[in-house]
Order: structure tokens, then sequence, then C-alpha cells
């Protein structure tokens, strides 16, 4: 199945696979250096497929599956169940569509913890990240004091989350994006939304981010400015782990779904220095390869 394509946009194909011995969904769509785009927190891949358009059109191979629990993914195994078993999934669903490069991968939300892990755990699959609106800062504040977002009320992310699809315009392309993933999980798997809503919560990713800073790798962190998910000082803390100078947009928790072209264009820099990167290595001999050289993010 494929979306309906309009002048000049990539058109994004719905796929199956087996990840694990189970089934698992997934959209791709362009072709060129892999970009691996991982969803946030109870939808999946078809809430992306705009934005999956806008990537593909700077000349990218773009892949979204559908995480474990939603879009008609198979839950993840009781063992496997965390941020790192995510990780070893998407893990084993590159090498079960035989990516044979590393891509850069695209968390957004719960996906930009799972990206984390994945970049962290298995660095050789990781070209660089692309955070955005992500978790893993672990940071809130409660009057004067920073706090760990674990310790912040059910009722209080409740009394922020109609705040995302604000203001009316915005909602207007939100909401039908998002409602046919949502519902869908919520009638199929309501188990799941809740656990990965727990475990997003919980996520602290800020040593990971440590490592993978002294380790050189390109990370990028993204934010909107009217996020009432993910708090400012969670996007700080975790600039200040990844050593980069964030990048703050206008927008909310999903700014990128309302603005999918806009998204594309924020991101162009980094897709055009993996790119770069990729060419060199590709024409050096294997013998004089060399890793990639840190490159910082953009600027506020």
């Amino acid at each position: 199945m494929e979306t309906s394509p309009r002048e000049g946009r990539q058109i994004v194909l719905q796929k199956r696979t087996f990840v694990q011995g189970r089934p698992a969904g997934y959209s791709v769509a362009g072709v060129g250096m892999p970009v691996l785009f991982l969803h946030g927190w109870a939808v999946a891949h078809h809430t992306y497929r705009d934005v999956i358009a806008s990537i593909a059109s700077h000349g990218c191979r773009v892949i979204a599956p559908a995480l474990p629990g939603f879009g008609g993914t198979h839950d993840l195994p009781r063992g496997e169940f965390s941020i790192a078993g995510y990780a070893r999934w998407v893990a084993d669903l590159v090498r079960a569509l035989e990516i044979d490069e590393p891509a850069v991968v695209v968390g957004h939300s719960f996906g930009g913890g799972v990206a984390i892990r994945l970049a962290h755990d298995h660095p050789k699959l990781v070209r660089s990240l692309v955070l955005v609106n992500s978790i893993g800062g672990s940071s809130w504040r409660r009057g004067s004091s920073v706090r760990s977002i674990a310790e912040r009320p059910l009722w209080d992310w409740g009394l922020h989350f109609p705040g995302d699809v604000w203001p009316v315009r915005q909602a207007t392309r939100v909401v039908p994006v998002v409602v046919q993933d949502f519902l869908p999980n919520l009638v199929r798997n309501p188990r799941a939304i809740a656990r990965v809503g727990n475990l997003a919560r919980r996520a602290d990713l800020r040593a990971e981010l440590e490592d993978l800073h002294h380790n050189g790798l390109p990370i990028t962190i993204l934010w909107g400015s009217r996020d009432g998910i993910i708090p400012r000082e969670s996007f700080e803390a975790m600039c200040v782990a990844a050593g980069v100078d964030g990048t703050i947009v206008d927008g909310s928790h999903s700014w990128l779904l309302a603005h999918p072209n806009q998204f594309g264009e924020v991101i162009t820099n980094d897709v055009h220095a993996a790119k770069i990167a990729r060419d060199l290595e590709m024409e050096a001999p294997a013998s004089k390869r060399k890793p990639t050289k840190r490159i910082d993010s953009l600027g506020p």
C-alpha cells in the first residue's frame, strides 16, 4: 500500500517483515543514504507519513518501523521490556532488512530514547543521531527545584497534554494523523500504551549521551518551545550530557507532525553532513578509513 503522491513528494510504502521471529510493520520511502526513523509513544509509523516523505526528499532511504506493541508489531517478551530491549529489537530489524551501512537515526519522543540506546549499545549501526523532543533528560522543575521527571505526577502530564495540539490551526493538522494510529493501538493493545508510557516517564539516558559524546558521535537535539510533555529542563539536561547546543523551534511536542516540511528543512544540515562523511568513507581505501569526525548540532 502506498500514499497518494503529491507533486514532487516521495511515495511512502507500507511493508511487513519478521524481527526476532515475530511480525513487524514498517514504512519505507526514497533511495540513498539510510535514515532510520523511530516514532513516539502510543502511535506508529503511519502517523509520520509526511515526515518520512519530507526526509526522503533529501535523497535518503527512510525506514520507519512500528516499534513493538504498536502498529501491529508484536510486543517484546516480558524479559526484554526495557529501553535496551527496544534498542536490541531495532538492531535486529536493521539486520533483517539487510541495511549494510550505518544509518542516520532520528527519534521522536519515546523513539528518541530508543535511538540513544541503539547508538550506545550498537554503535556500528549508527552514523549520527537526531533527537526530537526526546525522552531521556529526566529533569523537571517543580517550584524552584529541579527534580527527576519520574517524580512528576501523572495528573500534571495530563494537564499539559492538551496543549500539545494547540493552537486550533495546528490541532487540525496533528489530531487526524495521530488518531489513525492512536485509536487502533488503544483498541488493540491498551496495555502496551500504559507500559511504554511508564517506561518513557522513568527513562534517564544522560550517562549514555555522555558516552556517545566522548566517542565523538554527531548528535543534534531539537525541542519545541511549547512542549508540555518534555520539559525544558529535560531538554537542557540532555544537551549538557551530549555536549551540544540544542536547537529550539517554535512548536509543541508534535511540531514535526504539524510542519513536516519545516522539519525536513531543520535537519537539512544534519543530512548533508552525514552524506559528506559517508561519501568520504566510501571513497577512502579501506585501510585508511577513519571514524567520522564530530559535527556540532545547530545552535538555538
